[in-house]
């Protein structure tokens, strides 16, 4: 057995998430399906480095699986573009240990997300950023999101469906930066929580429009309440950027 190790990228507009659902099209079904083919009928397990949600994109979301087929890695991403729809792309392949593990050995991840500020929607920018007509103070922002890099229980910015009981994790990094009339906020962590990244970006636009001051996100993130920090951002503006493993 081989164990594949894949980055890959799709457009997350018509899929209902990541994660194989009953009665929706997904990401992990579309390359389930090409991989039983490729194995003749015998199913294959793709594991991915965590879920997104619907609506959600990804450009460096990495995935493996185990495989008997004795392909050469450089094969992988021909084999697999050859029979995927258009809106997954495999960027890259290699055959790694069996100790590696898409989600366990991760060490950080990436996302970005994107806000359009232009004075009515645009059409061919619903799926991929959020329309915001409204002014974004950005330095006032800044200063908000330095009370989140860190570690700490982040509870006030996750979401309450979430099962998970330890609401710690390590921001290590927030950027926030402006061209032309698209603004991309950065953030890097050694993990986040459900919808962690949207409530953070929902509540930073309620800084930069001025309904909270930078130095009361620091105490929306004591208080361990979601009812405290503001909505959840919409989903088409949030990217899956990269994943970090270690050696």
């Amino acid at each position: 057995m081989n164990r594949i190790k894949c980055t890959i990228s799709y457009d997350g507009a018509l899929f209902f998430g990541y994660q194989v659902q009953p009665n929706g099209r997904t990401v992990q079904e579309e390359l389930e399906k090409v991989l039983k083919k490729m194995h003749k009928g015998r199913d294959v397990k793709v594991t991915a480095s965590g879920r997104t949600d619907a609506g959600v994109h990804a450009v460096g979301q990495v995935i493996h699986f185990d495989t008997p087929l004795m392909l050469p890695a450089e094969r992988w991403p021909v084999a697999l573009n050859s029979q995927l729809p258009g809106d997954i792309s495999v960027l890259t392949a290699e055959i790694v240990p069996e100790s590696f593990h898409a989600r366990f050995s991760a060490v950080g991840k990436e996302y970005r997300y994107k806000i359009y500020q232009e004075p009515f929607r645009s059409p061919f920018k619903r799926f991929y950023a959020h329309h915001c007509p409204f002014h974004l103070n950005l330095e006032s922002m800044r200063q908000a999101a330095t009370h989140l890099i860190g570690t700490h229980d982040f509870t006030s910015f996750c979401s309450a469906k979430t099962e998970v009981q330890d609401k710690v994790r390590e921001v290590k990094e927030i950027t926030i930066q402006q061209r032309d009339h698209e603004i991309e906020l950065t953030f890097v962590g050694n993990g986040f929580l459900y919808n962690m990244v949207r409530i953070m970006t929902g509540t930073l636009m309620d800084v930069g429009r001025g309904r909270l001051t930078p130095d009361e996100v620091k105490k929306i993130l004591e208080a361990k309440d979601r009812g405290q920090a503001g909505k959840t951002a919409p989903a088409e503006g949030l990217y899956l950027w990269q994943v970090f493993y270690g050696n």
